[in-house]
């Protein structure tokens, strides 16, 4: 699947785009009346390559159908135009391939959208359709560079609300600035509680985030959040592997990503934890202190929400081997991948880097450990779900 505009290119292995043939594993419960949305969720391996749209003009119209062997059969109320339905998804400049596959889970087309930036960097967005009354979902992540990503989220959705759409979604898989949610020293400010009410301002009625830094995030929002965690995409893909169960650890990075971590491991047939103990000493600085837990002969699969710098967890790898695991996975929701992150993660200490594309992968930061997977199936569901004023919960039950 090529992207014209963003100049980017996608190959989508099998389960991407669901056939209309199989089961789901993660989806059990649709209703009968309603075209399931077949295929192992996470199955699919993405390798994409894209290059930065900052600079250039983005439009939607460029965007091509996905060529399919077999037709897709639209949901209820949901035609191949989206005509038909009140149901209007648009994708900002940050990742419109992730958002290409939404569209393509849910049977229908992006909405048509005209965003590019003068010769003196201010953004100018117009849709070029209308939304009145319609339920619209604003598919940006901000990811790097997160404050031209935040700032053209905003224009988006301040465009959405003066064309009169009944609901405005922020889907937003990931969220940028949402490390700073408390103050760690005097003087500073919580970012994340400013970029959530700058999101409520501009006319947002809620927001799709996937696997925040904090749940207090959630709190910052004068509005509904929706929060999807990425876990069963992983999760799905690891029960793929031949990995025996005895033999697997999990391993949070840190202190505080210890629930995150529990509840991975309970689910990954209820594997025992460790814990890599780390003294920060500034910002993308980390030590790792100690270990607690036992790791030797084991397959470590580290967790995390997000790879920056991959310090902390490249050091982390480093202990468990000297404890003597017998293999390391790092698996991650965000694969933000700031420099030197692919230096550590390609040096061979990881058996495999597991993340998602919720941040779009360049072809310039691929190596050979490296699997993305697609999160589209799930936010896919997610987005009709919220649409559809269904539970969210039974998704990851």
């Amino acid at each position: 699947m090529a992207v014209a505009g963003a100049n980017a290119s996608c190959s989508i292995a099998a389960g991407a785009c669901p056939s209309s043939s199989g089961s789901s594993s993660l989806f059990p419960h649709h209703r009968p009346s309603r075209p399931r949305r077949h295929g192992r969720i996470g199955i699919a391996t993405i390798m994409c390559t894209s290059s930065s749209m900052h600079g250039y003009g983005y439009d939607s119209s460029s965007l091509p159908s996905l060529s399919l062997p077999f037709p897709i059969p639209a949901p209820r109320g949901v035609t191949s135009t989206g005509s038909g339905s009140r149901l209007r998804i648009f994708s900002g400049s940050a990742n419109p391939v992730l958002a290409q596959e939404i569209a393509c889970y849910l049977g229908m087309e992006l909405g048509k959208i005209k965003i590019k930036r003068f010769a003196d960097g201010e953004i100018y967005v117009q849709l070029q359709e209308s939304v009145r009354g319609c339920d619209v979902f604003l598919v940006q992540p901000t990811c790097p560079p997160a404050n031209e990503n935040l700032m053209e989220l905003l224009i988006m959705i301040d465009a959405c609300r003066r064309a009169s759409a009944k609901n405005i979604t922020a889907v937003i898989p990931y969220f940028g600035y949402a490390r700073a949610d408390r103050k760690m020293q005097g003087r500073e400010s919580i970012a994340a509680k400013l970029v959530a009410n700058l999101i409520t301002e501009a006319g947002a009625h809620r927001v799709l985030a996937c696997d925040l830094h904090s749940g207090q995030s959630i709190g910052y929002f004068d509005i509904p959040v929706d929060h999807v965690y990425g876990q069963p995409v992983i999760l799905d893909y690891l029960a793929s592997k031949t990995i025996c169960p005895n033999d697997v650890v999990v391993v949070s990075p840190d202190v505080g990503g210890v629930a995150r971590a529990r509840a991975f491991a309970k689910k990954l047939s209820d594997a025992p934890l460790a814990i890599v103990d780390k003294r920060r000493q500034g910002h993308n600085q980390a030590e790792v202190v100690n270990l607690i837990g036992d790791v030797r002969g084991k397959v470590a699969v580290m967790v995390d929400d997000m790879i920056d710098t991959a310090g902390t967890i490249s050091k982390g790898a480093e202990l468990l081997h000297k404890e003597g695991a017998r293999a390391v996975y790092a698996c991650s929701t965000h694969a933000v991948f700031s420099p030197p992150a692919l230096q550590r993660l390609s040096s061979g200490l990881f058996q495999e880097v597991i993340i998602t594309n919720t941040v779009p992968v360049q072809h310039l930061h691929s190596f050979p450990q490296l699997t993305v997977l697609s999160v589209a199936n799930l936010l896919g569901e997610t987005i009709w779900r919220v649409h559809d004023d269904c539970s969210l919960s039974s998704i990851f039950k």
